[in-house]
């Protein structure tokens, strides 16, 4: 287990800091998860943004930039994503380590209070509600963001199976929502939004870096002693092991290549031990190079332009992706389930596994040697019981044998199959 200081702030409110003097910055992040709901997807997804564009004590995005110049150059960050069924909103901000200042300021510390200042005391007009104006721009930063991946057709095809795939669990819900519910903001309503997170969303910060933890701690208490927390309730992802009969849609839109995407049900997901064979046999199926769909169903028939797989730890899926002309759809479909098939047969030799396990190995080591990474990577464990170091997961691929290999193949089960053709055929 990694060397990482839990401090509890309050109810549903963890603090930890990962100690690590490589590096010469430090990284402190806010994240609030919640469940994905349909109804306040898009309320919430705006509020990372918003929060980091100003703040009481800040109202311009000038005077922000000014303060972080002040820091020694230090950067805010808004992202918005998934782990497993919930919808994570993340704050993260980097600075300067103190040992590489002209002298000991306490970078960090500052950094932490500012970030504070940002979350719990943002940008409100006299009514006690956002701007108009700043509730505006990020109506219309968020509508282009979901118009932007309908127009990455590789992106929309994704998101497409997996809204099938999973239409009866909150996974299947965009993180972003829909441009009609995003439409839909008023200052009310992200405000009533921004309140209910503080109060009720399950909250991780984190800090990685050289700094002290005492004040940053100290500062989040403090700040939390005036929010009403709930009580959280259980947070836990929904997995569907097997489905009854598979789902294939065909859509059409003007795309100059046609996209194949098939996903899958591997029976196997967080905190089950077996994840690690899973990753192993992904990345032989389709996560590297060298992987048997590159090689074989690119490659060797040529079938499609590109074609990979992905697993999500989290939720036990796999998809894989492909951009397929239309007259070799159902071929390419049946040579992607031989090697499939290949795998759960055996027939894949000790080097192609040993290969396949030294590039996990090294992608996982990377993690190692950037702050950012490694500050998802521990995100990305927010609902593990145990948190592993990605010296620990590179230890867990080491031992997948190639039984482990087999047997994580012969649970993975077809569920959905979605096409996006071009119009013209």
């Amino acid at each position: 287990m990694p060397n990482i200081t839990r401090t509890e702030i309050c109810e549903g409110v963890n603090f930890s800091h990962i100690p690590e003097n490589k590096f010469k910055n430090e990284l402190i992040s806010f994240s609030m998860f919640t469940p994905l709901d349909k109804k306040h997807v898009s309320q919430n997804a705006v509020i990372p943004s918003l929060l980091t564009h100003s703040g009481k004590k800040y109202p311009s995005i000038k005077l922000l930039n000014q303060k972080l110049e002040e820091l020694y150059g230090a950067s805010i960050s808004p992202s918005v994503s998934k782990v497993g069924d919930f919808q994570a909103l993340t704050i993260t901000a980097f600075c300067a380590d103190d040992r590489f200042l002209p002298y000991k300021s306490a970078n960090i510390n500052n950094l932490s209070n500012l970030l504070c200042e940002l979350i719990f005391s943002p940008n409100l007009n006299k009514e006690g509600l956002f701007f108009d104006e700043d509730i505006e721009r990020e109506k219309t930063q968020i509508i282009e963001e979901i118009k932007s991946e309908k127009n990455d057709k590789k992106v929309y095809a994704r998101g497409k199976c997996v809204e099938i795939m999973c239409k009866n669990e909150k996974y299947g819900i965009n993180s972003l929502g829909t441009i009609e519910s995003a439409k839909n903001l008023s200052s009310k309503t992200i405000f009533d939004a921004w309140k209910n997170l503080l109060e009720n969303a399950h909250v991780e910060i984190m800090m990685i870096g050289n700094g002290e933890n005492n004040l940053i701690i100290n500062e989040f208490k403090k700040r939390f002693q005036n929010i009403k927390r709930g009580k959280n309730p259980p947070f836990k992802t929904e997995i569907i092991k097997k489905v009854n009969e598979i789902t294939q849609k065909q859509e059409s839109m003007d795309v100059t290549q046609c996209k194949l995407v098939m996903g899958f049900r591997t029976e196997i997901a967080k905190p089950d031990e077996k994840v690690s064979a899973v990753k192993v046999m992904n990345a032989l199926l389709g996560g590297t190079p060298q992987s048997k769909l590159f090689l074989n169903v690119r490659e060797k028939l040529s079938l499609c332009y590109y074609c990979s797989s992905k697993y999500n730890a989290n939720k036990g899926i796999i998809l894989i992706e492909s951009a397929v002309e239309l007259q070799n759809i159902e071929r390419a479909k049946k040579e992607i389930l031989e090697q499939i098939k290949d795998i759960q047969l055996g027939n894949f030799s000790d080097t192609q596994l040993e290969e396949t396990k030294l590039y996990l190995k090294q992608k996982t080591k990377k993690i190692q040697d950037d702050i950012e990474l490694m500050g998802t990577w521990y995100l990305l464990q927010t609902f593990d019981e145990t948190k592993k170091a990605p010296s620990e997961a590179i230890k867990e691929i080491e031992n997948v044998s190639r039984e482990d290999v087999i047997n994580a193949a012969l649970k993975i089960s077809l569920d959905t199959i979605y096409i996006l053709s071009s119009s013209k055929e």
